[in-house]
């Protein structure tokens, strides 16, 4: 049985981890947007009239190109939260902060699959590789003793920073993508 550490930093696997799973879950949404787009949103603007009108109109606004770009914008968020990770060994507010959404916004996927009663882009990939990503890597940054402590503060601010990042990631999709 492996001794935990109580104090040190963790490998790269941890860190840089970070952005190798959410490349693969967003290859997953790259992968499927389009498609589930065309075919659920317009049975779905039906089934839920509570939804607000802009929310379908913009759906289906979204083409692949422009998802694809904001997928790429996104990209280099998470890219820049890991190596930052990597290079504090796992300390970094910065990486902690996106470690912490990136596992709260899988919650988000699996909530969006269950309102809509099906599948939607991103909730196949969160219960096998989002969620139990986050919680290893997290179990990893407690036995090296370089988990910050967690309030609830910090969950409200991990989702902050993946909703943040992701309207960011989508303004400037759309301003590249129809210039």
């Amino acid at each position: 049985m492996e001794a935990k550490r109580t104090t040190g930093t963790v490998g790269a696997g941890v860190t840089l981890g970070l952005f190798a799973a959410w490349a693969l879950h967003d290859a997953e949404e790259v992968a499927a947007m389009p498609h589930w787009t065309r075919t659920r949103v317009p049975e779905l603007r039906e089934r839920l009239p509570w939804v607000p009108e802009r929310i379908w109109a913009r759906l289906e606004s979204l083409d692949g190109a422009e998802f694809s770009t904001a997928v790429a914008v996104m990209g280099a968020v998470v890219a820049a939260a890991a190596a930052e990770g990597a290079r504090t060994g796992g300390r970094s507010a910065f990486y902690q902060t996106a470690l912490n959404g990136f596992g709260l916004h899988g919650f988000g996927h699996l909530a969006q699959a269950a309102a809509v009663q099906g599948y939607t882009p991103g909730s196949v990939t969160s219960p096998l590789l989002v969620i139990p990503f986050t919680a290893w890597a997290r179990g990893r940054l407690r036995d090296a003793g370089a988990l910050r402590p967690t309030r609830p503060r910090d969950a409200v601010l991990g989702l902050a920073f993946a909703a943040a990042a992701t309207g960011l990631s989508h303004a400037v999709a759309r301003r590249l993508r129809h210039r």
